[in-house]
């Protein structure tokens, strides 16, 4: 079998914002300097994701949305006009120097898996997974959608039968609306109710859209019950060719972005229910804004999809990647312990209330 590989770029490294825009920390490539310290990841299964070419883009986004993209990093600015119709610069989506660079980059991660797994194959791609971005409109922090970009690269390749499994908080709603009327993409969001965008009703049945919306204080046991009776039959039914995971962190109890109570054990049983369910598996990152819960469950997902057990001490590079990460919300006050010292959190098997169980019927 092919090694599983790992896309990402130091792009991924350069400040985005400035507390206390959630954003205003590193993400993606501490999961990946968490990875690498955990002796998990080498330069063998490591690849560098391009930049995306303009045509690509294309493919989902209005080309005056891209000049819009390019113009507000070469610029550092937009005038009003544009920054209204485009969001760029508004609704707390910052222009920032590398707002065009950044999303391409991403998108050509994404593009780059889906290319990677044409004869099968496992690759995640944490710097990915903009799922609120709109064909010419940013929203929800996303500026390019890579997680549509990056399906229709398996679908041109004849796939027929391609899922998308979105645990972020929010709901997945650019890809959903991408695919709402494709009958070869099923997706599948398990997100808060109520939260934005206030989309997601279980109540919307198009023909390849299934929700979940469920309560605050969702818990490892609750995900596992919606999983084990109701989304990894839905994905057997479906019998798919390629799987398009999504697990955001910002549903864990550590996460202020969100009042979902998952721990990471909670998303590492999730991944490790749907690998086995497709030939060709696709993790992208996503949401999550507390860079501490975010490296160490994005590593543990690596660790899952190389067959890896999550280890209960850690050695002393990562505990220095840990030690060193900056963060700015509550940084007058001490940090967990497991924060620090652990990659499992603290399990959140608490009961499986009725609610959830009404929405796995």
């Amino acid at each position: 079998m092919t090694p599983a590989r790992f896309i990402s770029a130091d792009i991924y490294r350069e400040p985005i914002a400035v507390p206390p825009h959630p954003l205003a920390t590193l993400r993606a490539p501490l999961a990946e300097d968490l990875a690498r310290a955990m002796g998990w990841l080498g330069d063998r299964q490591f690849v560098a994701a391009p930049l995306a070419e303009r045509c690509a883009l294309e493919r989902f986004h209005a080309p005056d949305y891209i000049d819009a993209l390019m113009r507000a990093e070469a610029e550092q600015g937009l005038p009003d006009e544009l920054r209204a119709r485009f969001r760029i610069g508004a609704d707390a989506n910052p222009i920032h120097p590398a707002v065009y660079r950044r999303p391409a980059t991403s998108a050509g991660g994404a593009m780059l898996a889906a290319a990677l797994t044409a004869d099968g194959g496992v690759v995640q791609v944490p710097g990915a997974g903009n799922h609120h971005a709109w064909p010419a409109r940013a929203s929800g922090f996303c500026y390019i959608n890579d997680a549509v970009l990056g399906i229709l690269p398996w679908l041109d390749q004849g796939l027929r039968r391609v899922v998308y499994l979105d645990l972020d908080a929010h709901h997945g709603d650019g890809v959903e609306a991408a695919f709402a009327d494709d009958a070869r993409v099923l997706t599948i969001s398990v997100h808060e109710a109520g939260r934005w965008p206030r989309t997601g009703l279980a109540s919307d049945t198009a023909r390849g859209v299934i929700n979940f919306p469920v309560p605050e204080g969702f818990n490892d046991a609750e995900l596992g019950w919606v999983m084990a009776h109701a989304i990894v039959p839905m994905i057997e039914r479906f019998r798919p060719e390629a799987i398009m995971l999504l697990p955001g962190a910002d549903a864990l109890a550590d996460d202020a972005m969100s009042r979902l109570a998952l721990s990471n054990h909670g998303l590492w049983a999730a991944v490790a229910a749907v690998r086995p369910l497709a030939p060709r598996l696709m993790v992208l990152g996503g949401g999550g804004y507390n860079p501490y819960a975010l490296a160490r469950a994005w590593a543990g997902i690596w660790a899952v999809l190389n067959d890896i057990p999550i280890p209960t001490t850690l050695p002393p590079a990562a505990l220095d990647v840990l030690g060193g990460i900056r963060y700015f919300r509550g940084a007058a006050r001490p940090r967990p312990a497991h924060w620090l010292t652990a990659l499992a959190d603290p399990p959140q098997d608490l009961a499986v209330r009725p609610a959830v169980r009404a929405l796995a019927a």
